[in-house]
């Protein structure tokens, strides 16, 4: 989720020095992040008033490249009333159609849901052009126990499912049916949790590596500026479905996740990240809250590597 501290402002960002980060420059101002390869570019989604998009030739110098919509859909607005900004659009591409998930809802409710666009021509010099939304596909009252947000598009092999979640009862799935909408009738399975209160668990991102699957999330809290404790955490599981485990064996459901990024001396609350496949390279990509810009959301690159045990490494 998100809250300010969106825009365009251009700033040249140096190198935080952790190994393998990506000295990125230009339009950094982001949360929720989420990076495709378009042909020859990258495209950059993020949480914003009409989800705003960047682009880059070399995931390093990004610009600003407008955003999915002038304004945003009708429906938001009529659905959840008090919405403003669409929150951690998660762009994935489906037998020749781009498809764009993102959430609608207020901070600190349950009453969200998840939309959807798409893109059959997404032009990668224009990625502003050619979206139509299809509307909502998945929500949640103030009667549910979980909250219809952070959505991600995860395949098991034979189908996409749907993986969401932020505080209530965190992250859930639900498998999609072909055209990319929930199938009717399905009951979301539970994934991970903190059973503990507040539950602050969200951000989630299921990714296969090897002969594991893997579930990222974000501990804590965002939106903070510098006072935010945000932190990446990781559990697997041989199952798609899990249940996940971290390192030391404990739940996902029971609170359990290794720490993968959590605060440095230059970059404060790291979170709500997504992985970007480019050839034979992993990517780690998230936003951090920069001592050097008073706290600003900044995104981050980082070159995502794996021990021998097979976890996740990203010092």
């Amino acid at each position: 989720m998100v809250l300010g501290l969106l825009g365009s402002i251009m700033t040249l960002d140096a190198d935080p020095g952790a190994p393998g980060m990506l000295a990125v420059t230009g339009a950094l101002s982001t949360h929720d992040p989420t990076i495709a390869k378009v042909t020859d570019r990258y495209v950059r989604v993020a949480s914003g008033r009409g989800i705003p998009i960047a682009a880059s030739p070399d995931l390093l110098t990004w610009t600003t490249a407008g955003q999915v919509f002038a304004t945003n859909p009708a429906w938001t607005s009529q659905q959840i009333p008090g919405s403003t900004d669409l929150w951690a659009p998660d762009l994935v591409l489906r037998d020749g159609q781009w498809r764009l998930y993102y959430a609608v809802s207020t901070f600190g409710s349950n009453r969200s849901a998840i939309g959807l666009a798409v893109n059959s021509h997404l032009d990668p010099e224009h990625p502003e052009k050619g979206w139509e939304d299809l509307g909502s596909v998945f929500e949640t009252f103030p009667t549910s126990d979980v909250n219809a947000i952070d959505p991600q598009i995860a395949s098991d092999g034979k189908k996409d499912w749907l993986v969401f979640g932020s505080f209530w009862s965190g992250i859930r799935l639900v498998p999609l049916d072909a055209t990319g909408k929930v199938v009717a009738g399905e009951v979301p399975q539970p994934l991970a949790q903190r059973p503990d209160p507040p539950d602050a668990i969200e951000g989630a991102f299921l990714y296969r590596h090897g002969d594991w699957y893997y579930l990222f999330v974000s501990f804590d809290f965002c939106c903070k500026g510098l006072q935010s404790t945000y932190n990446i955490r990781v559990g697997r599981s041989k199952n798609f479905t899990g249940p996940y485990t971290d390192r030391e064996g404990i739940a996902m459901l029971l609170g359990g996740g290794t720490l993968v990024k959590g605060k440095g001396s230059r970059d404060i609350g790291p979170g709500h990240n997504s992985i970007l496949v480019d050839g034979s390279q992993e990517y780690l990509v998230y936003h951090a809250y920069d001592v050097q810009v008073a706290g600003m959301s900044r995104l981050r690159i980082q070159q995502l590597t794996w021990d021998a045990q097979g976890w996740p490494v990203a010092p």
